[in-house]
């Protein structure tokens, strides 16, 4: 979500090599959201645009994730249950599927979808997420002040399990997250000053090259926060901020 979509275009377009397309994709023109190209001709998500009246309201610069439920008014009712919050209603969008916009009982926003498959392709799959590979979201970071009540949470809604850690010293353990056979993320305690500002998830991109992505970041008005770290497995992430304060991470290798 930006209120500058050609900034957010030249952006990300540099950074992590994706195409921002400079048109809606939605009919009728009530909403400007238009659709992120990936090189290999998939998608990566897309920009919605904010209007005046949208940051009036409070919305402002983020990334918010999509996670894939079979029915969403079940999926938001038993997110009320657990103490969340729905903060959109289910809304059917013809030609892309149900959604509705949550959040979990310590306030981390995402939608639940349950997306509606093209007419030519009735079983294909969303491919957003990778592990590992560039122009994908390759990773689902969750900071909350309660990483134990989050992983149960989470368990509970979507089937996923906490396995393994890693210890981050003072800042406590780092907790990952597995569907399936695959890890998608982790859970980390938030900060203890910053407890107040409740929880969030927090988003890494794919890039080809870690150095050339994060010297991008900078060159396009973005800001990195702290620097390049070697992450288990020997590639490196970086955590950033866009020209408009959305912010995002950074995975890939570094290149000699």
């Amino acid at each position: 979500m930006t209120p500058d979509p050609a900034a957010a275009k030249s952006f990300y377009d540099a950074v992590v090599g994706w195409e921002i397309e400079t048109a809606s994709a939605m009919p009728g023109g009530a909403v400007d959201y238009r659709m992120i190209r990936r090189a290999d001709g998939g998608h990566a998500g897309g920009l919605l645009v904010l209007s005046p009246e949208m940051v009036a309201g409070g919305a402002g610069p983020a990334w918010t994730g999509y996670v894939h439920v079979p029915d969403v008014d079940e999926a938001a009712a038993s997110i009320v249950d657990a103490g969340g919050t729905v903060h959109m209603d289910a809304q059917d969008m013809p030609g892309v599927g149900t959604m509705a916009m949550v959040a979990d009982p310590w306030g981390a926003v995402f939608y639940v979808m349950q997306p509606t498959p093209p007419p030519d392709m009735p079983d294909a799959r969303i491919d957003v997420f990778s592990p590992d590979r560039p122009q994908h979201v390759r990773w689902n970071e969750l900071m909350t002040p309660d990483p134990a009540g989050a992983a149960a949470f989470y368990a509970d809604l979507f089937g996923w399990r906490q396995e393994g850690s890693m210890p981050m010293g003072d800042a406590g353990d780092y907790l990952f997250l597995h569907r399936g056979d695959g890890m998608i993320g982790a859970i980390m305690p938030t900060p203890a000053p910053a407890e107040s500002a409740g929880a969030s998830w927090l988003y890494y991109f794919g890039v080809d090259d870690i150095d050339r992505a994060a010297a991008a970041v900078t060159e396009r008005g973005g800001m990195k926060h702290g620097e390049i770290v070697q992450i288990p497995g020997g590639e490196f992430s970086l955590t950033c901020a866009d020209p408009q304060g959305a912010p995002f991470g950074l995975v890939g290798p570094r290149k000699e």
